[in-house]
């Protein structure tokens, strides 16, 4: 059998892909220094906050 060929070069995307990974690991680890010791689990957002919905005008 043989092997199946192995990435040598990261893409563009793969690596924007494990910043982002990474910089997620760093704020979970702060998060948990942050909470330790505590009986609460930690609450990580990782996503960006969605605007509130825009208010309907009066009616004429």
């Amino acid at each position: 059998m043989t092997k199946p060929a192995t990435q040598k070069h990261q893409t563009p995307a793969s690596r924007e892909q494990q910043r982002k990974d990474e910089l997620i690991e760093r704020e979970l680890d702060e998060a948990l220094k942050e909470t330790f010791p505590a009986s609460d689990p930690v609450a990580v957002d990782t996503h960006a906050p969605r605007r509130p919905a825009p208010e309907p005008k009066p009616a004429k």
